[in-house]
């Protein structure tokens, strides 16, 4: 082993301080690797959850790489002290020239001290909008919703965003504190209709649907007012009643979940048409012009 280590000092022309340091750095770093190989395999035996293998690894990814590098400057602290000044100038002239990456990972640890938002959130940000699949030090990405699908439903793209958005944008989280949001389905009647059966007709429609949400609404948000102050007087599904150029207007509106938004909109609509069906003093509205022909045997001919 002397000898071995004679030859490479010969050869490399290193002190065999500096060659001591080396050596320690690459153990340090061997180390770190087997162990954050070990502690993974440990997991995915453990688990079977896509979710909590994410976490695990992403967490040690940046924790493992943190301790290796506070182990290797402390091998070599001494070694820098003898270039204080040059790395305090270097680190100035860096600072300024990767300002865009620094803000970056300002803007991480943000997002994971602060958790604006996690991991399987959904979130708009600026104008776009989607589900968190993953927070990196200086990105964050999202499975985009809405665009051009309608009732905020994936596109199937994936949107990479700079940490730095959450220091300059409002953020809108579906998910944290309060898991449910308000929707609304409007259904628009023409004047000659009931209004006021068909009106029953969407309460009882919207009450076998959401009315169970509400219970579990409330202890949401009873949980969420530690943190917020979120207040709502009426958790319940309610029809509300206006006037239009074309019809009244009743609109449904009702709490559900945010991923379940157009699904709950196609099971409302299509107990709605089914017992509009029934009743034929009821009919749907939709704009429409009217043209009248004077004459003296009849006001007017609409057409």
């Amino acid at each position: 082993m002397e000898s071995i280590r004679n030859f490479i000092i010969e050869t490399t022309g290193l002190p065999p301080e500096t060659l001591t340091k080396i050596f320690v750095s690459l153990v340090i770093i061997i180390f770190l690797w087997l162990a954050q190989l070990g502690i993974l395999r440990l997991v995915w035996r453990q688990t079977k959850s896509v979710k909590t293998r994410y976490q695990w690894r992403r967490s040690l990814s940046f924790i493992i790489p943190l301790i290796g590098i506070v182990l290797i400057i402390s091998v070599w602290v001494q070694a820098f002290r003898q270039f204080g000044a040059f790395l305090g100038l270097f680190s100035a002239g860096l600072a300024i020239a990767l300002k865009d990456p620094l803000t970056n990972i300002a803007g991480w640890f943000f997002i994971v001290i602060r958790k604006p938002f996690v991991v399987g959130d959904r979130i708009q940000i600026a104008d776009f909008s989607g589900d968190v699949v993953d927070i990196r030090m200086f990105q964050f990405t999202l499975l985009e919703i809405g665009n051009w699908v309608d009732a905020d439903q994936s596109t199937g793209r994936i949107i990479h965003l700079p940490n730095a958005k959450v220091f300059l944008k409002a953020q809108a989280n579906y998910s944290t504190g309060f898991e449910y949001i308000w929707n609304e389905v409007p259904v628009t009647i023409t004047f000659e209709s009931n209004w006021e059966k068909a009106k029953k007709i969407l309460q009882e429609i919207i009450d076998n649907h959401a009315e169970h949400i509400s219970t579990e609404a409330e202890r949401q948000i009873f949980e969420a007012s530690k943190s917020y102050m979120i207040y709502y007087r009426h958790l319940t599904p309610i029809v509300y009643t206006k006037v239009i150029d074309f019809g009244v207007k009743l609109t449904i509106r009702y709490l559900c979940n945010p991923r379940k938004r157009r699904g709950s909109e196609n099971d409302i609509w299509q107990d709605v048409l089914t017992q509009f069906s029934k009743h034929s003093d009821i009919d749907l509205a939709y704009p429409t012009t009217r043209f009248y022909t004077l004459g003296e045997s009849q006001k007017g001919t609409p057409s």
